[in-house]
């Protein structure tokens, strides 16, 4: 009798527990939203930042402190007003890497590179679908285009392979959604090609 008094009660126990699941049975309704375009900004927005995206791609000015971000010309790469950065080639062949003050261009052993524009303007990454974008941060690949040549350092493409899709269209979600910097940044120049 004590015996079937225990198991009767272990029984009532174990069903309590189970009854006291609140979302047992129900679906969670957030897994089967898609976020709003407003996470995705936020989120995106977040990711930009900690990522270090604005370190390269947004012009500085330089005030009391040091440099700081251009805020009118926020992520919209090399300024192509500015004058093209030169290093001298004794310092590229003892193998140093030369940055512009605002750390948009960098010269090295591939050459010059110039840091893109990546906000929503035409001029920038505004007529790109997310594939492309996808690819270039997936692939390594200039504009996003499988035809293209690789992106160049500093990018480091490489170390954003692992980011979710869900990073990504945030990340494409936000630069969407930055104010548009009309600024079409100079090609790429190859190492001797001044």
């Amino acid at each position: 009798m004590k015996k079937l008094a225990a198991i009767f009660i272990i029984a009532i126990f174990a069903w309590s527990l189970n009854s006291c699941d609140p979302g047992k049975g129900v679906k969670n309704a957030d897994a089967a939203t898609p976020p709003s375009k407003d996470s995705l900004v936020k989120r995106g927005n977040y990711l930009v930042t900690t990522l270090g995206c604005n370190d390269c791609h947004s012009p500085k000015k330089m005030g009391p402190k040091g440099p700081y971000i251009d805020s009118a010309r926020m992520l919209s790469g090399f300024p192509s007003t500015a004058p093209i950065p030169v290093a001298g080639a004794d310092d590229i062949k003892r193998g140093l890497v030369v940055f512009a003050g605002d750390l948009t261009a960098a010269i090295g052993p591939w050459g010059t590179s110039f840091a893109a524009n990546i906000t929503s303007d035409a001029t920038g990454i505004g007529s790109w679908k997310e594939d492309q974008f996808k690819n270039a941060l997936r692939h390594g690949k200039y504009k996003g285009l499988d035809s293209e040549r690789s992106l160049l350092p500093p990018m480091p493409w490489q170390d954003l392979t692992n980011l979710t899709d869900a990073d990504i269209e945030a990340i494409f979600t936000y630069l969407q959604s930055t104010k548009p910097v009309n600024n079409v940044v100079p090609a790429f120049r190859p190492a001797g090609k001044g």
